[in-house]
């Protein structure tokens, strides 16, 4: 657990210090992961001896949960500062504006990243529940500034909307991060305001009106057998939940119920079968937007076919989908195609919103950021079920995909 820190006198520079080290952990923990990053390296970072970084925080983990609850708190601030405005539209303006002043002044060097919340779940129980606890509260918070007045949603259908909007809004939002940095410091405001008209007033143009549309057959993916996809799935699970170095060869085979040697007697390595991984998922979504574009209906009719058939695979026995945070802390050598071929698939999603502007379905919008959160939402699908828990493939549409397209508080 956390050092206790009434035992330490906070002087000046223990507190200068206990910001740097924790600065300077915060940025270690996004780009080489928890599992990644030793108490010696953020020793180094900040010109100081490992002993002496364990004078602030005994353990790795007691210092990773710190930059957690760190990153939380200004979280809960932004949403509290935005709960002072009056009516749900106003305060989710006044979060994501926040949000992205907060992305500018780490931009421009004036503040130190925010530890990304992806290896929440790499944290062993002793430290886990210290994590989630404030997590929860953070989320709430959140999920009160969607409410209309103070009364509480009344029955689970309610229940299951609110949640569902408010996992859209802290995803959508966080997941910025990935993107903002096409802009100069002083225009993120302007990427705020077009990501806020998005998350009001959707994509649809006037006159369009939502269908929750059908699946599509998701693509046949060339697999040698049975047990290969199997291991696929299941390092796809566990890099979701314990990122790049925490999916491990004796977890991968761990999770089958088979043996390590089982592990190697399909892959020379962790990292071909992580390889795989994303091949798996490049796959699934080219293959999908390309069936989508080949078929008929509008812009509009395809962009919420694709959405569609990629949140059902979300849901399947096949999913999921690698969760776009997982790119931070991969190897450099692996990092910088992956993230270059996920940006050209992301990419992809603006045509059906191009060609829904030329055929007067989809209203005149920044086809990049829209594309960008279309990417975002699908990949956000896959712990849709955390905050709600009968969430499936047959309500998805109308929980997760139908408030971004029509927009948060769409009721027609």
């Amino acid at each position: 657990m956390l050092k206790d820190q009434t035992e330490i006198r906070p002087t000046r520079r223990y507190v200068e210090k206990q910001e740097a080290v924790l600065a300077a952990a915060s940025r270690l923990f996004n780009h080489k992961g928890v599992r990644g990053t030793t108490l010696s390296d953020v020793a180094q970072e900040v010109g100081l001896s490992t002993n002496s970084i364990t004078y602030y925080y005994r353990k790795k983990e007691d210092l990773v949960v710190a930059c957690l609850l760190r990153a939380i708190g200004e979280m809960v601030e932004m949403a509290g500062l935005a709960a002072r405005e009056a009516t749900p539209p106003e305060r989710v303006r006044a979060f994501v504006a926040r949000y992205f002043e907060r992305l500018a002044r780490t931009a421009s060097g004036e503040r130190p990243e925010m530890m990304s919340f992806r290896e929440i779940r790499a944290l062993p129980d002793s430290h886990a529940a210290t994590a989630f606890d404030a997590y929860n509260d953070m989320f709430r918070g959140i999920r009160r500034l969607l409410r209309d007045g103070e009364a509480a949603p009344r029955g689970a259908a309610e229940r299951a909307a609110l949640g569902a909007a408010a996992h859209l809004l802290l995803s959508l939002t966080t997941g910025a991060a990935a993107w903002a940095d096409r802009y100069e410091p002083q225009d993120y405001p302007r990427a705020a305001d077009t990501m806020v008209d998005l998350l009001l007033n959707g994509f649809a143009a006037p006159g369009t009106r939502w269908h929750a549309p059908g699946a599509l057959a998701l693509p046949a993916l060339d697999m040698p057998d049975g047990t290969q996809e199997a291991f696929l799935r299941a390092a796809t699970e566990l890099l979701n939940e314990q990122g790049y170095r925490g999916a491990s060869a004796d977890r991968i085979s761990a999770r089958l119920n088979l043996t390590k040697g089982a592990f190697y007697h399909h892959h020379e390595n962790k990292d071909d079968l992580i390889s795989a991984c994303f091949e798996r998922m490049f796959t699934v979504i080219r293959t999908t937007q390309s069936r989508v574009e080949a078929g008929p209906g509008s812009g509009w009719d395809k962009l919420c076919a694709v959405s569609r058939a990629l949140v059902d695979y979300q849901f399947s026995s096949r999913g999921p989908l690698l969760r776009l945070s997982i790119y931070g802390a991969l190897p450099e050598d692996m990092r910088q195609s992956r993230m270059q071929t996920m940006a050209r698939l992301s990419a992809r999603f603006a045509r059906f919103l191009v060609q829904g502007m030329q055929d007067g379905s989809i209203r005149p919008l920044d086809q990049s950021v829209g594309a960008s959160l279309v990417n975002g939402m699908i990949n956000a699908a896959v712990e849709l079920r955390r905050w709600v828990e009968d969430a499936s493939a047959d309500n998805a549409p109308e929980l997760f995909i139908r408030p971004l397209l029509l927009g948060l508080f769409a009721h027609d």
